[in-house]
């Protein structure tokens, strides 16, 4: 199947917790992770420290994050592995061809993202309407920049 976009590699895993401070100490002081971001959202009941694995453009961001609100939703801590990102190197004709394939995107559309990146989320259930989707894993797709774009091609 001929596709107008391409899938470049792994960009982020995103793992949720309670304690962020825990996985900090597993993933910073333990396994050497550097921290280069933070991100806190109410409306994503989101705090969430941002991890770089490698060197760029081969790096891979390693998002550790605890709900503001563990009652609240979203649970970012259900389930602990909580998404995949994915770069890719045209979001805009990713979405609209996907879309139009049959996968289901969460709601929110192409948005800026915690790391500065237009970002689009494939939703973990399909439907009647879309009966495609990530089966069970929540995906995001990452629209890559330049540097990426170019090593990884």
């Amino acid at each position: 199947m001929e596709r107008p976009f391409k899938i470049l590699g792994i960009q982020q895993i995103a793992i949720g917790g309670l304690d962020k401070e825990k996985l900090k100490k597993f993933w910073v002081d333990l396994l050497g992770l550097s921290v280069v971001g933070t991100f806190k959202s109410e409306r994503e009941n989101v705090d969430e420290d941002i991890l770089k694995l490698g060197k760029d453009p081969y790096a891979v961001e390693v998002d550790i994050m605890q709900p503001l609100d563990p009652e609240k939703s979203p649970k970012v801590h259900i389930p602990p592995l909580n998404h995949i990102g994915l770069w890719v190197d045209n979001i805009e004709v990713a979405v609209e061809w996907l879309t139009k394939q049959g996968v289901r995107f969460a709601p929110g559309g192409i948005r800026v993202g915690a790391s500065g990146h237009k970002v689009a989320f494939i939703h973990p259930k399909s439907n009647e309407e879309f009966p495609f989707s990530g089966e069970g894993v929540l995906i995001e797709l990452v629209q890559a920049p330049d540097d990426v774009i170019n090593a990884l091609k």
